[in-house]
């Protein structure tokens, strides 16, 4: 095949700088070296905690943990390269991207933003080079995309804090260092790390998914579990705390997305090229071209979308209502992407062998965790109406 990559049609190379250039590329080369040739085999059989813990470690070695944090051992780089980096380690799986992800924006950042110097110490550096596990307790079963729901609650006996609750559909739960728990108090939502070994916590797996089996989810369960005074992250207490995390993380999807949709698209364009039917190679019939055009004009539209919410994130000017404009929109097209793919393929689309139905299971996930589509209609809806249509 001569024909021009999908995301070099408008020739947007220009658009980086040379650092968010070499990034990307490093990014790249990591997931090509370490993930393509054996996320076929974490899929089918479910990733392992060793697994996990190996590729965090490499992870941190590029520097990729926590990266657009300052000081502590993270790399400070500023959010369009982590958008890039998002976007190629998605491009391998999504459960691999979402490894980063949890560690980096959600773990890490609410200990940045909201932790004490001593807590910062403690754990930043070890989970910058990935020698420690992160994971970030706020979703519950009955109680996701309404989080002032939550049942998980934390007393004071004395000096010490005492949580009860459960938290579900946990990334890197069962294989973590530390959760951040976030439990409602008598002084509102407060965030407390919780390291594993705690008496009373416990992280079962969850099991027999159908996506994101290159990733670990587990269910986190509190019961009586006693902790100092000094495990409560103190600068905060309210949900500003976890959805402010959680703003961080979805800004991620935006461009990660991208990359599950631009593996599909190049996956199909090959395939198509050197597959004949009626003598002809499938690429030159006219319905595929238009297929492949359609899927294209979306991938390109979205990494144009990505790149202005990266800008703008860089100069301090993100709003959250556009984080969700540009998660709701890539996530979704990324997912009709990764479906049009599969069509491609034909018979050949339903294995292993190939990436479409794969990343199409995993984007079933992303659609719904870190807000799901409708809620993120919502905040579209009320930005331009004015009213909340929530409740």
């Amino acid at each position: 095949m001569t024909g021009t990559a999908p995301l070099d049609l408008l020739s947007t190379e220009h658009l980086l700088d040379d650092e968010e250039r070499a990034i990307r590329d490093t990014v790249r080369k990591f997931v090509d070296d370490r993930v393509r040739p054996n996320v076929a085999e974490w899929y089918e059989q479910g990733i392992d905690d060793d697994t996990v813990r190996e590729t965090a470690r490499e992870a941190g070695k590029l520097g990729l943990l926590g990266m657009h944090l300052e000081g502590y051992g993270c790399a400070g780089t500023n959010a369009t390269s982590y958008g890039l980096a998002c976007m190629e380690l998605e491009a391998g799986d999504s459960g691999v991207r979402s490894l980063v992800s949890v560690q980096g924006s959600l773990a890490m950042f609410a200990i940045h933003a909201f932790g004490s110097e001593e807590q910062k110490q403690r754990w930043l550096p070890g989970m910058a080079a990935g020698e420690l596990i992160g994971c970030f307790g706020l979703t519950e079963a009955d109680f996701g995309s309404n989080p002032a729901g939550m049942r998980t609650r934390a007393r004071r006996d004395g000096d010490d804090w005492v949580l009860d609750g459960t938290k579900m559909w946990i990334t890197n739960g069962s294989v973590a260092d530390v959760a951040v728990v976030w439990a409602k108090t008598d002084d509102g939502v407060r965030g407390f790390l919780v390291p594993a070994g705690t008496p009373g916590f416990s992280a079962p797996k969850i099991t027999r998914k159908l996506s994101l089996r290159a990733s670990i989810t587990s269910e986190l369960v509190l019961e009586n579990v006693r902790l100092p005074a000094d495990a409560v992250l103190p600068e905060v207490s309210s949900l500003r705390g976890p959805l402010s995390c959680l703003n961080e993380a979805r800004f991620g999807i935006v461009f990660g997305a991208l990359g599950a949709a631009r593996d599909c698209l190049q996956t199909a364009l090959d395939y198509a090229a050197s597959r004949e039917v009626f003598d002809r190679s499938l690429s030159s019939y006219q319905i595929t071209q238009t297929k492949l055009a359609d899927m294209t004009l979306e991938l390109q539209k979205g990494y144009l979308l990505a790149l202005h919410l990266g800008r703008l994130k860089d100069a301090g000017e993100l709003q959250p209502r556009q984080i969700s404009f540009g998660k709701l929109n890539n996530v979704r097209e990324a997912l009709a992407i990764a479906r049009e793919c599969r069509t491609i393929l034909g018979a050949s689309g339903i294995t292993l062998e190939y990436s479409p139905l794969r990343h199409a299971n995993n984007l079933e996930s992303v659609l719904t965790y870190e807000g799901t589509s409708e809620v993120h209609q919502l905040v579209i809806g009320q930005a331009l109406t004015g009213e909340s249509a929530f409740t």
